[in-house]
């Protein structure tokens, strides 16, 4: 049966006909769920939550619920995930604010492990991966293919760059530059070189990989400052397309990266 019996789903909402409702679980109002998305047991949607399809959650998961911010005071926020997404258990997801931009966003084919937690108005991208208890704090942005370790936490107002790996324990409150490993506690957060491993996995050229290693000597490794180390890089031709996207987050950046 799509909707099991003990589930107890709002009139307001619009449901797949081939979604699947565990025992128990609770929909609030104006929710849509799309094609082929299953959730399991004990899973809370507090409502005004958009899923998309082929999305899994598993047992207790918190979907769409109220912003933790003291400014919130009830007003019509919403939470927006896409397609082929997998929660994983007691994760946690909440919905944007009125101070953000009205809503939290998770795209698609996403890997959300137990206990990780996005807070309200952030925005992930795509293939990206939460371990273990990872946390969101708010107006987070998470680039395309990026990995957030176990038991890290990053900071509000920051960004983790595209195809970025941050280590497990670690503490961001800067941005994590895009193709690179970031790991370390709080004011102890460092770099440590390219992510070749996590790049070599999703395809990228060894011509790509190169550069941005040779970028990375100049910049982190030369022991000039960034914007002489810039400078320097703008001297020279590079061929991947990587280079000017990293030279964008670091020259965009408004609470400073880690390096």
């Amino acid at each position: 049966m799509p909707i099991h019996p003990t589930a107890i789903v709002d009139d307001s909402c619009e449901i797949s006909a081939d979604a699947q409702i565990g025992p128990y679980c609770i929909i609030g109002p104006h929710t849509r769920i799309g094609a082929g998305s299953r959730l399991d047991s004990h899973i809370t949607i507090q409502g005004w939550t958009t899923i998309g399809e082929r999305c899994h959650f598993y047992s207790h998961c918190s979907v769409g619920t109220d912003p933790q911010d003291l400014k919130y005071k009830g007003e019509t926020t919403r939470l927006q995930i896409g397609n082929d997404n997998v929660f994983r258990e007691f994760v946690s997801l909440n919905r944007g604010t009125r101070g953000g931009h009205g809503v939290t966003v998770i795209g698609n084919n996403n890997f959300l492990m137990a206990y990780s937690h996005v807070a309200h108005d952030c925005t992930v991208g795509d293939y990206v991966i939460m371990a273990n208890a990872a946390t969101l704090a708010g107006h987070v942005l998470v680039g395309d293919h990026a990995t957030v370790g176990a038991f890290s936490a990053v900071h509000q107002f920051c960004r983790v760059g595209p195809h970025s790996f941050i280590g497990g324990f670690s503490v961001i409150t800067r941005d994590a530059l895009p193709y690179i490993k970031t790991v370390g506690a709080r004011n102890e957060a460092k770099i440590y070189g390219i992510n070749t491993i996590g790049l070599q996995r999703k395809g990228f050229s060894e011509q790509s990989i190169t550069e941005l290693k040779q970028f990375y000597r100049i910049c982190f490794r030369s022991n000039l400052n960034t914007g002489d180390a810039l400078a320097k890089t703008g001297e020279r031709q590079w061929t991947a397309p990587e280079i000017s996207i990293l030279v964008q987050f670091m020259e965009s950046s408004e609470r400073g990266f880690i390096r």
